[in-house]
């Protein structure tokens, strides 16, 4: 039995999974009729998970300019945050990616996919006690599709042209098909709250398992079970400690002291160490994660295309995965994409570590003088050994690299974003469209490579409201060679998101959508003495 099917086990035992979903996901997962009927049947024998008791987790990723607004929501720290208090329409498939209900309990398009209509679960309270409401539903949608509000999913929601509703139910008109719809609303931002957030966006007041008790910026967040959850598949103990420890070391010591049951971000190098521990176990999941290097297209020198490509060739990526991720990864190819998305482009050449083709291209910038590069601990675990092995690389074809190490606190307000070349992270996202939506849009707040092409966003716009896949993956395929000859981003590696918990922490699901457990760590585990 894998992790999922073990996921699916657990959520049979807890009551959320009848028997017809149970085989259907069991089954699609790789089991037969016969072994997932047995697994049900003993899973629903079996008793619940354990209930109760404090859960710490010890966070990378904190800053003091940390937003409770969803909107805003840029580190890990309030990724994990906001899964715990709030609830979206839509939720992915943890094995599959694929769309799952949510708040929304169901959906269905147009024939041509450019009309959605959302059928809204009923009898959900918010923690206020208000009951949820169409309006609320609404209200959200339309301030995330506000300019105002800064959302980091406004370039995500950019093609819905009316958001309304149609008695109870939720219709989104988009200014072309897409059939990827559903899965565009599983973005963190969209968190449904009491009239959108409208009045206040800060109250941190949703649907989810549990409710916000304190916050201080950067520092700690704690929760309470909230006794009128609509689910009884999650949220399994009685409160929830989120600390920020943005020092690896101080996150490592806080687990193996059992000061914290969970920590994200765990430095390959250090998992021998860690395993060393008869406490502690390492939890290691594939996924879309990828580490970057990113250069602003529209700021000197990095106008330049054949700098760009000189600083590609000059990455030795495979060096990369094995002395960075120590293995838990695999080399990237300066697109944002990897195997486990649906349509992946197949067939484009892998970039290859060449100081002469880098030489090549850096003389013919006719750039000269040193290349600042500024990094830190908190942009990926080894952040600033990466950017020093990078700089060892560039030696080799004779273009100076100045790393400039930058403190962790205020990284992501005043460098990622901001710095003309910088070290950074990606989650990853349910489709190849919100990621490339959310961070290679001209108009999309977090393209943090300034990768602004008319030519890339017509063919972003033709691929969303092509229903033909083998279309459609010939326009990502031309989409990914634009990003990958043309674009800001250096991406050497995808990598394994490796955690780790105290063995106290049961039924943690390995989920390819993000990082821990796709933020839904706090709300999916449970503790055993």
């Amino acid at each position: 039995m894998n992790d999922y099917t073990k996921y699916l086990a657990s959520r049979v035992t807890a009551g959320g999974l009848s028997r017809r979903e149970f085989l259907g996901r069991a089954m699609a997962a790789g089991l037969t009729l016969a072994v997932a009927d047995k697994l049900f049947t003993e899973s629903a024998e079996a008793a619940e998970p354990k209930r109760g008791g404090h859960l710490k987790l010890g966070l990378e990723g904190g800053a003091a300019t940390d937003s409770k607004d969803p909107a805003k929501f840029l580190s890990q720290f309030m990724f994990c945050v906001g899964r715990c208090w709030g609830d979206m329409l839509v939720e992915s498939d943890p094995l599959t990616g694929a769309a799952v209900p949510a708040l929304a309990e169901s959906w269905e398009p147009s024939k041509d996919a450019a009309i959605w209509t959302f059928k809204i679960r009923k009898g959900v309270k918010f923690h206020n006690g208000k009951e949820l409401t169409i309006d609320d539903v609404v209200a959200t949608l339309k301030r995330h599709t506000d300019k105002a509000s800064e959302s980091g999913a406004l370039g995500v929601l950019g093609s819905i042209k009316e958001i309304k509703a149609d008695g109870a139910d939720l219709v989104l008109t988009l200014s072309e098909g897409n059939a990827d719809m559903p899965l565009l609303l599983t973005d963190y931002h969209l968190v449904i709250q009491p009239n959108g957030g409208v009045d206040d966006p800060l109250a941190s007041i949703g649907t989810g398992p549990y409710k916000l008790t304190s916050f201080e910026a950067g520092v700690r967040a704690t929760f309470e079970k909230n006794a009128d959850d609509w689910r009884t598949d999650r949220g399994y103990v009685d409160s929830v400690e989120i600390i920020g420890m943005n020092d690896a070391t101080a996150r490592i010591a806080a687990l193996s002291s059992g000061q914290v049951h969970y920590i994200n971000r765990v430095d390959p190098k250090t998992v021998d160490l860690l395993k060393r521990a008869p406490t502690v176990e390492i939890l290691s999941t594939a996924g879309r994660g990828h580490y970057v290097f990113i250069m602003h297209c529209d700021k000197a020198p990095f106008d330049n295309n054949d700098l760009r490509l000189a600083l590609k060739y000059a990455m030795d990526r495979e060096t990369m995965v094995q002395k960075i991720l120590g293995g838990y990864g695999k080399v990237g190819n300066d697109f944002p994409i990897n195997s486990t998305y649906a349509l992946f482009p197949e067939g484009i050449e892998q970039r290859a570590y060449d100081p002469d083709k880098a030489a090549f291209h850096y003389k013919k910038s006719g750039h000269s003088g040193s290349v600042l590069l500024r990094t830190s601990e908190v942009a990926f675990p080894g952040g600033v050994d990466a950017a020093v092995l990078y700089q060892e690389s560039c030696k080799k074809a004779g273009i100076e690299i100045e790393v400039k190490r930058e403190p962790g606190d205020g990284y992501w307000s005043n460098v990622w974003n901001v710095q003309p070349f910088s070290t950074s992270y990606w989650g990853g996202r349910p489709t190849q469209d919100q990621m490339y939506s959310t961070a290679y849009l001209s108009t999309a707040d977090w393209n943090d490579t300034r990768f602004k092409r008319p030519d890339f966003d017509k063919l972003l716009l033709q691929a969303r409201s092509e229903l033909d896949e083998a279309k459609r993956k010939e326009l990502y395929r031309a989409m990914a060679m634009m990003v990958r000859d043309e674009g800001g981003v250096i991406l050497p590696m995808f990598n394994d998101f490796v955690n780790a918990s105290t063995k106290q922490v049961k039924g943690y699901v390995h989920d390819i959508g993000n990082d821990m457990s796709n933020g839904y760590v706090a709300t999916r585990v449970w503790l055993e003495a």
